[in-house]
């Protein structure tokens, strides 16, 4: 559906996106991640027609972005970070504008009744976008994106200004989306990254750094393969911490056992670190369920998003410190944004709540 060939932009000496590849295959939604001057938004620009580039080429559902542009950018629905909104309209008359613009061959009332009815603005068609909370104008933007049904989405900061309910039925409409549709989704936000998104690519300083989904990337990048058990031996017996760390080393496929802090009476944490190649999950089971063992916890210890987006644009750098925690190495929480945005800093300032949105007019 997209296809990316050795894609190259410059800005007089600067290289900005270095000979780039890639695609994504229709239904697939495909999350873009980089970091400030990585040439993420370069990228998407490029991709949607807005700036061209120096050379390579950009294929969207078969039609050349140079070459055909017409064709190739009726392909495509596009949500910029900003919506492209003309705040002096009704929501209806902007629809209805963006429905000639875009010259749209569907039943035009039954097609944005659709529309309207999938982004949730149905009850404020009638009202100006410049009285509109910012949850609101981004829908309206996402609305503008979905006429004429375009095969293939690119979303620039979908959930930005929304509140936390807004932002869950964004991610839900997104999902829902991808199964139609092709989705590029571009976000700071890395969680909803990886919530909403079947595959992810990284872009760092100009060049494609990662692309899969976010355990293959993982698994490229690190050989530990790690796991937390908390275990509790029976009542009835005399069971030690030794023993169950003894009986665990011997389970194929397990490298390492580091026995923890006792969390409760006969109960405590295991530190276990398997080849790689064998899922010793099951065994596991076995093994606690012939000894009388109760299995209270088994966490995986993967790398979360955050760490594989450390890790590929600071390389080493990106270690972070442990600390105690009741006896207990834990990894600190990590909430990353990778770029500060006007938008994310509106957003503090307050949720968009009904009662605002429905008193905009006033």
């Amino acid at each position: 559906m997209i296809e990316v060939k050795n894609l190259t932009k410059r800005y007089g000496d600067k290289l900005a996106v270095n000979n780039i590849s890639f695609k994504v295959e229709k239904g697939e939604i495909l999350g873009f991640l980089g970091p400030n001057g990585a040439g993420k938004s370069t990228t998407m620009n490029m991709l949607t027609g807005y700036i061209s580039s120096t050379s390579g080429q950009i294929l969207i559902n078969g039609a050349d972005i140079l070459d055909e542009p017409k064709k190739a950018k009726s392909n495509i629905g596009y949500l910029p970070e900003i919506p492209p909104l003309y705040v002096d309209m009704s929501v209806d008359a902007y629809l209805n504008f963006m429905f000639d613009l875009k010259k749209c061959k569907l039943p035009r009332k039954a097609h944005l009744k659709d529309v309207c009815d999938l982004c949730k603005i149905s009850h404020v068609r009638t009202r100006l976008i410049k009285n509109l909370s910012k949850g609101y104008r981004q829908r309206v933007g996402l609305a503008q994106a979905l006429i004429n049904n375009p095969p293939v989405l690119i979303l620039d900061e979908p959930t930005v200004g929304l509140d936390p309910n807004q932002i869950i039925e964004i991610r839900t409409l997104i999902k829902k989306l991808g199964k139609r549709h092709t989705v590029i989704l571009s976000s700071h936000i890395l969680p909803e990254i990886q919530a909403v998104c079947d595959r992810i690519i990284i872009i760092n300083k100009g060049v494609v750094a990662a692309d899969g989904t976010a355990d293959e990337i993982a698994s490229n990048i690190t050989n530990e393969h790690k796991m937390t058990l908390r275990i509790e031996g029976p009542t009835h017996t005399i069971t030690d911490k030794n023993t169950i760390t003894d009986a665990l080393r011997a389970i194929s496929g397990v490298k390492y056992v580091r026995a923890d802090m006792e969390r409760e009476k006969g109960i405590y944490d295991f530190d276990v670190e398997t080849d790689g190649k064998t899922d010793v999950r099951r065994a596991i089971n076995e093994l606690c369920k012939e000894k009388g063992w109760n299995i209270l916890m088994l966490q995986l210890s993967d790398l979360t998003l955050e760490d594989i987006f450390l890790k590929i644009t600071m390389g080493e750098q990106a270690a972070v410190p442990e600390t105690e925690t009741s006896g207990k190495k834990k990894r600190p929480e990590i909430n990353i944004v990778l770029e500060s945005t006007d938008a994310q800093e509106e957003e503090t300032d307050g949720g968009d709540t009904d009662a605002e949105e429905e008193g905009g007019d006033e």
